[in-house]
């Protein structure tokens, strides 16, 4: 027996069981707060204390100026911006439509990096990529309201 079978049989196991589908569904679960989170905290930066959409001037002048790369009128931007920053981040917590609503993200992600901060990649925007990746690849897991959808209708 070699001098290592002892400290492979222990890995082996070891990674068994953290290989589970309820270990596997909770870091789905952490992963879709995160992502989630990211772009909840920056929705509601742009709209009036309490509010989940309605929109500041700040945030208007914001899309006119500091956001003016992106191919859309700023008023139109504005506004999908902070749909989407409140509404797929809901979704993602819940678990419902989660492969939907992180390529929403991940689309969302995408256009902040070609058309608003194409400097950020390796400081933000690939952290954001691979989570939304990871929820459009996965789902949301066991732990998600796509999951006890599924189990309905079969």
């Amino acid at each position: 027996m070699s001098l290592l079978a002892a400290p492979l049989k222990l890995y082996d196991t070891s990674v068994q069981r953290l290989s589970g589908a309820l270990l596997a569904s909770l870091l789905l679960v952490f992963v879709r707060v995160v992502l989630g989170g990211i772009f909840w905290r920056s929705g509601q930066t742009k709209v009036a204390d309490g509010t989940w959409f309605q929109i500041t001037e700040s945030t208007r002048e914001l899309f006119r100026s500091e956001y003016a790369g992106v191919p859309l009128p700023p008023d139109i931007a504005a506004v999908m911006a902070n749909a989407a920053e409140h509404i797929l981040p809901a979704l993602l917590l819940a678990g419902l439509f989660t492969r939907l609503s992180a390529l929403g993200l991940l689309g969302m992600t995408l256009v902040i990096q070609i058309f608003v901060y194409p400097e950020e990649w390796w400081a933000q925007h690939a952290l954001w990529a691979a989570l939304a990746l990871v929820l459009v690849l996965q789902g949301g897991g066991l732990l998600s309201l796509d999951a006890l959808l599924a189990r309905r209708r079969a």
